[in-house]
C-alpha cells in the first residue's frame, strides 16, 4: 500500500502469540512492524509482517481470515485484550492502523475459551458453534416455488429484531470477551431471529432447548450479565436478546414437562 503524500508512517511491535500446535508450548514473540500506512487494515499489516518473514526463511504468523469485509467472522483475534481490537462495532479486519501511535506495542492473542480449543499461533477451532447450529438452527420447511412476500404477515417489530438478531456472524467475539467464555449473545441470536419469525414456530421449543443443551455440552460457560458480550460485538447484537432466549428456554422447559407428565399419565391409565 502506497502511502498519500506527507502521510507519516508509523513503526509498532507486534507481541504475537506463537504456539505450533494443540499440544506444544506456546510463547510470546516480538516482531518489528516498520514503515507502516495508517491506512492499511490490521490484517494487511499482518501480511506485510509474514512476507518479511517468509523472505527471512521463518514461520509466518498464522491467523484465520476470509472476505475481509466483516462479513464471515473468520478474523478472530484478541488485540490488547480486547476481541476484533480498538473500536467499536468492527470486526478485526476493519480495524485500521491509524487506530494505533507509532511506537506502540501491539500484543496479539488468539480466542482464550476451553470450547474454543487452540489450533496454531492465532487460530482456534470454533467448530462448537457448527454443532450448536446443527442441534437446532434451521428450519425445517419444504422447498419449491417461493412463497409471496405477502403470503405470511410478519409485524414490523418482529421483522426488526428478528434481523438485528439475524446479523451475527458467528466470530466467537462474545465468547472470548466474557469471563466465563459464555456462549449466550451467539446461541440467543440464532434462537432469537427464527423464534420472531411465524416459519420458526413449529419447532421453537425444540429449538431453544436442542441449542442450550448443545451449547452446555461444548463446554461453554454460563452468563453472569455483565455484557462484555454484547460490547465486544462487532456487530454490536443486544444482550437483551439472551433475556428472550431465557423467557424462551424456560417456557420451553415447562411445556416440555407438562408434555411429559401428560404422556405418563396416558400410559398409566392405559
Amino acid at each position: 500500500m502506497v502511502a498519500e503524500k506527507n502521510q507519516p508512517l508509523i513503526s509498532v511491535t507486534l507481541r504475537v502469540w506463537r504456539q505450533a500446535g494443540p499440544k506444544t508450548l506456546g510463547q510470546f514473540k516480538d516482531y518489528a512492524a516498520p514503515n507502516l500506512n495508517p491506512n492499511m487494515s490490521f490484517l494487511e499489516m499482518l501480511d506485510v509482517v509474514n512476507d518479511t518473514l517468509t523472505e527471512k526463511g521463518e514461520e509466518p504468523i498464522a491467523f484465520a481470515h476470509d472476505c475481509r469485509e466483516g462479513i464471515c467472522g473468520t478474523c478472530s483475534l484478541t488485540i490488547n485484550g480486547k476481541p476484533h481490537g480498538p473500536g467499536h462495532g468492527v470486526a478485526t479486519c476493519q480495524v485500521y492502523m491509524r487506530a494505533f501511535r507509532d511506537g506502540d506495542i501491539i500484543v496479539i492473542e488468539p480466542f482464550r475459551a476451553a470450547a474454543f480449543p487452540l489450533i496454531k499461533d492465532l487460530v482456534v477451532d470454533r467448530t462448537s458453534f457448527d454443532r450448536i447450529i446443527q442441534a437446532g438452527g434451521f428450519v425445517s420447511v419444504r422447498t419449491g416455488a417461493p412463497a409471496d412476500a405477502n403470503a405470511i404477515p410478519v409485524p414490523k417489530e418482529n421483522a426488526d429484531l428478528a434481523m438485528d438478531a439475524a446479523a451475527c456472524i458467528g466470530c466467537g467475539a462474545c465468547v472470548a470477551a466474557c469471563k466465563n467464555a459464555s456462549a449466550m449473545l451467539f446461541v440467543a441470536a440464532k434462537v432469537s431471529h427464527l423464534g420472531l419469525m411465524p416459519q420458526g414456530q413449529p419447532e421453537r421449543d425444540r429449538r431453544v432447548l436442542a441449542m442450550v443443551t448443545t451449547m452446555d455440552d461444548q463446554g461453554f460457560g454460563t452468563c453472569t450479565n455483565q455484557y462484555e458480550c454484547s460490547a465486544a460485538c462487532p456487530k454490536t447484537i443486544s444482550h437483551d436478546f439472551i433475556a428472550r432466549l431465557n423467557r424462551d428456554y424456560l417456557a420451553a422447559s415447562f411445556r416440555s414437562r407438562l408434555h411429559t407428565q401428560s404422556a405418563n399419565a396416558n400410559a398409566s391409565a392405559g
